[in-house]
């Protein structure tokens, strides 16, 4: 009987912890405003990279999450992209939407939130290259690139987060996305 007992007592603390842990680590979601921002320290060595602005009449390789004729993230996209220019690896959180697209290995990043921050999407490689952050610095309701030269045997990983010019810090909420190959074959 005593035996049960612990069973039923470690069963009942591990579904607490898990429960609690679910709670304590989901990401905010894009829409999600944040109470306050919450500071993320990222190597004192990462290279911060300006985005462009895209040329008018460019067509954005993803769909937008809203209908076309309800906002301005639907005005902006593109109704259909040839496959060879899909972007991979779509990422959002608060404010900030990112991906890769794999033909011309371009970073895009994506302000969604008029808050006084800009969108930062952070790249990483799983074979060592230096991490750097694209920063899209045009305001609400655009979209910038960061055009890469990245090894077409290795995978890049998306960080979208948000990113204070004035005091050049990063702030959460974040996403990551998972790792995503350079040549855009899975």
């Amino acid at each position: 009987m005593r035996e049960n007992w612990r069973s039923k007592l470690s069963v009942l603390a591990g579904a607490s912890a898990l429960a609690l842990s679910a709670v304590t680590a989901t990401p905010a979601l894009a829409d999600d405003a944040p109470e306050t921002p919450v500071e993320v320290q990222l190597p004192t060595d990462v290279k911060i990279v300006e985005g462009l602005a895209t040329e008018p009449g460019t067509e954005f390789p993803f769909p937008s999450d809203e209908d076309e004729k309800t906002g301005p993230a639907g005005a902006m996209a593109a109704k259909a992209a040839p496959p060879s220019n899909t972007c991979l690896g779509a990422t959002a959180a608060y404010g900030t939407s990112g991906c890769f697209q794999h033909n011309g290995d371009i970073i895009w990043a994506g302000d969604t939130k008029k808050d006084g921050m800009s969108a930062a999407v952070g790249i990483y490689t799983d074979y060592g290259r230096a991490e750097e952050v694209c920063v899209n610095k045009l305001g609400v309701n655009t979209w910038a690139t960061c055009n890469k030269d990245y090894r077409e045997t290795g995978n890049v990983r998306l960080r979208v987060l948000r990113y204070d010019g004035d005091t050049g810090k990063f702030y959460q909420p974040e996403a990551w996305s998972g790792w995503i190959p350079v040549d855009g074959k899975f």
